[in-house]
């Protein structure tokens, strides 16, 4: 089915919040330092629940790249393009995870919309790098090594992305320290 944005369902106001409707495609960002720490952030709606920088497109049209480096600026603080993070530190994995979107979280999609295409990208920041977190968004952060970080993933896309860090990093093979 083809819609164009101006009658596309995500465009419509939302009943309740008078907002549009989240696009029913995403991207997932896995941060990590040069050593594969992985930055891994708590969900202030549900405490408990841990995951990699996520976040919906805000237009139809919004680059995957621009979604990705706007969801890390808003959860993290971290400014992709900056002297520290330059551009070329995002990397699109070229995958992509399609999934049933949460039940608690679907009044956020319009009527109907039961799944999401999640993007999957990865950032090496330098260890040290500060990071503010959205306090609506995000209780707490640790950096972790990349498989104890997979382990405490409540969602299995975010999981898997992190399994593939390694691979994706050019570090095939390593170990986690």
């Amino acid at each position: 089915m083809s819609a164009s944005p101006a009658v596309h369902p995500a465009a419509a106001p939302h009943p309740v919040a008078e907002r549009p409707y989240k696009i029913p495609e995403s991207v997932l960002v896995v941060i990590h330092t040069p050593d594969l720490q992985v930055l891994m952030l708590e969900r202030a709606d549900r405490p408990g629940f841990w995951q990699c920088v996520t976040g919906s497109k805000d237009s139809l049209d919004e680059p995957l790249a621009d979604t990705a480096c706007r969801e890390v600026q808003e959860e993290t603080g971290i400014c992709v393009g900056s002297p520290e993070v330059p551009a070329t530190a995002l990397q699109d994995w070229a995958l992509a995870n399609v999934y049933e979107i949460y039940p608690v979280w679907r009044h956020r999609y319009a009527p109907g919309v039961t799944q999401n295409t999640e993007h999957v990208f990865g950032l090496t920041v330098p260890a040290g790098t500060p990071v503010r977190l959205a306090p609506r968004e995000h209780l707490q952060y640790r950096w972790l090594p990349w498989r104890e970080a997979a382990d405490l993933c409540f969602s299995p896309s975010n999981a898997e992305a992190i399994l593939h860090l390694a691979r994706f990093s050019g570090s095939a093979g390593k170990e986690a320290r």
